[in-house]
């Protein structure tokens, strides 16, 4: 067995897991806020470590995972730490790791809920090249007192567009986590997004 596979979990799998999923809950509470996830996960590249981290923490044997590009490395890591499989269903898919520069036009595909089950949708990591420093985007709804600002490098042509499209389709919706490094910044589907 490859040690890349097995190497880079969390070195305590309980507190790792606890921090880790304590610092996401935190990030979908208050949406546009930084969620911290350094020195918990190392998954095999490109897989970033936020990534990583949320995975470890919340994927398990009975949440399938669709990844968007080619990553046997992260594949096999997060199935040997998690118990989870890999589909290539999009509808069954409970988490997509997307790949940087994702066409969001065909996010569309993946999970949405049911009216009975609204719960039963995908949460997608997709990756940025920072979280700051990019085009301003402005930031409303639950978690947020009045407006914020986020700045995220590298997000896809159309993303405010497609977004306002999921929020529309309240209570059904994907759940969207940008990841970049070791931080991860949660847009669930009831926040308003707007290009500044």
């Amino acid at each position: 067995m490859s040690l890349t596979i097995v190497d880079g979990g969390f070195a305590e799998p309980v507190f790792g897991s606890q921090r880790a999923f304590r610092a996401l809950m935190d990030a979908f509470a208050r949406p546009g806020s930084v969620a911290d996830l350094s020195d918990l996960a190392v998954p095999p590249a490109p897989m970033s470590p936020a990534a990583g981290a949320i995975l470890l923490a919340l994927a398990d044997a009975d949440t399938p995972v669709f990844f968007e590009m080619d990553m046997l490395g992260a594949k096999a890591w997060v199935g040997f730490h998690t118990g989870a499989t890999a589909t290539t269903d999009t509808q069954s898919a409970r988490f997509v790791v997307l790949a940087e520069g994702s066409d969001c036009a065909g996010w569309s595909r993946f999970a949405v809920g049911t009216a009975e089950y609204p719960d039963r949708s995908a949460t997608l990591l997709l990756p940025v090249a920072a979280l700051h420093g990019g085009q301003r985007l402005t930031l409303s709804g639950p978690g947020i007192e009045t407006t914020t600002d986020i700045a995220p490098q590298g997000l896809p042509s159309g993303f405010a567009h497609v977004m306002a499209a999921n929020r529309a389709g309240f209570p059904l919706g994907f759940d969207l986590v940008l990841v970049a490094g070791s931080e991860a910044l949660a847009l669930p589907r009831t926040t308003r997004i707007q290009e500044a």
